[in-house]
């Protein structure tokens, strides 16, 4: 953990979850930046962002990464429902030192069907958004449902793993068996203030026309060919080819160097009425599959980056092709000085 990593943490919004995850009273969220827990929760309808620290001792009040649970302490009971916190004989404690106990709340904001959240934000999250927020909206509306949730710690520095997935560069060597068989086209990359789009289209024929035919199964907000990767700076991507799924990925620096807490949750998009889930049931089960190892393959190649070589003093020459890392680089930069 260093300043730099938990004062860009602390100053930009970040992307947690959708709608869908958080649907039900007691659905929760978990991720872990920096060492230190957030979570999304739905407290009887009104989804709020907290630290998962119980404010009487510190235990945890959750531990796992999603599900469905009272946001109760198993430590000594106190809990929160309905906006308020509850102290178990709370007349044995002296008023002074309770009155101004609270729930770790964070600052959350909804974009369309997605949760953004921040600690203390420099601006506006549509300011941050600018160039995609109108784009996220739509992707929030046309996702029903989430279908895998993947998160392990990648053993290498974050920007290093943030770097791997903006480029398009290394697919054909380190995802020759995967992504690799797609044949994604050159692409082009739009870039914005804090965020970056590629597209790019499928130059093999027999997967554009299947996944071409599968486009009268779903009812979708957002529509597109071939293949889409969306950067929200710092951590952030949002990914899917036809808009069939999204993946939402985060590269959250860990409390120690050289690790970053990895998290992929495929979601799948919104089907027409007519249409019964068990008909895409094995397109999205292949999907999760296919994603799972192509997260494996970037994390094995990470790792083989040399631990002294990040350094943003460091010429690190790059091609057309990374210009997305590039513009990653000066931002980067900037929040370093």
């Amino acid at each position: 953990m260093t300043d730099v990593d938990r004062k860009i943490r602390d100053r930009y919004w970040h992307l947690l979850c959708h709608r869908s995850e958080v649907r039900e009273p007691g659905d929760f969220l978990k991720l872990t930046w920096l060492g230190e827990e957030v979570v999304a929760y739905n407290d009887g309808g009104n989804v709020i962002v907290f630290d998962n620290v119980c404010p009487h001792r510190g235990a945890r009040f959750l531990t796992e990464e999603s599900g469905n649970a009272p946001l109760t302490c198993r430590y000594h009971g106190w809990s929160y429902r309905a906006g308020r916190l509850r102290i178990p004989g709370r007349e044995s404690y002296c008023e002074s030192q309770i009155e101004a106990v609270r729930l770790g709340t964070i600052r959350s904001e909804w974009h369309g069907d997605f949760l953004f959240a921040a600690v203390s934000p420099e601006f506006s999250l549509r300011e941050q958004l600018a160039g995609v927020g109108d784009v996220l909206v739509e992707i929030s509306r046309s996702i029903a449902t989430r279908i895998d949730l993947n998160s392990y710690v990648y053993r290498c520095d974050w920007k290093v793993a943030v770097e791997n997935a903006l480029e398009p560069c290394h697919i054909d060597l380190v995802h020759a068996e995967t992504l690799s068989k797609l044949r994604l086209a050159d692409g082009r990359d739009e870039l914005f203030d804090y965020a970056s789009v590629w597209h790019s289209g499928l130059k093999d024929t027999r997967s554009n026309a299947r996944l071409s035919a599968m486009r009268r199964f779903f009812d979708l907000s957002y529509q597109y060919d071939g293949y889409v990767s969306i950067f929200l700076y710092p951590f952030s991507m949002i990914s899917s080819t036809y808009g069939y799924s999204y993946s939402i990925q985060h590269f959250l620096p860990g409390n120690e160097p050289f690790a970053t807490n990895f998290s992929s949750r495929l979601l799948a998009s919104r089907l027409k009425s007519t249409v019964p889930p068990s008909l895409v049931e094995s397109y999205f089960d292949s999907s999760a599959a296919f994603n799972r190892k192509v997260f494996e393959e970037d994390h094995e190649i990470c790792r083989r980056v040399s631990r002294q070589f990040w350094n943003k003093d460091r010429h690190m020459p790059l091609s057309r092709a990374e210009l997305k890392v590039a513009q990653f680089r000066r931002l980067y930069a900037a929040d370093s000085r």
